[in-house]
């Protein structure tokens, strides 16, 4: 027998989702952050060593 009335659990799996998504988001956003940032600290250490 299926459910009769609202359906089961859909408000809190769309919820569910959007937060993951958020937080899968966030989690790239950092990751790229981190690599532009060690990318401008190695690039500034190479025109350090070489003008030495």
């Amino acid at each position: 027998m299926g459910k009769i009335g609202r359906e089961k659990n859909t408000k809190n799996k769309a919820k569910h989702s959007k937060l993951m998504n958020q937080k899968k988001n966030k989690k790239k956003s950092e990751v790229l952050l981190r690599k532009a940032r060690l990318k401008s600290i190695i690039n500034k250490a190479k025109e350090v060593r070489g003008t030495d």
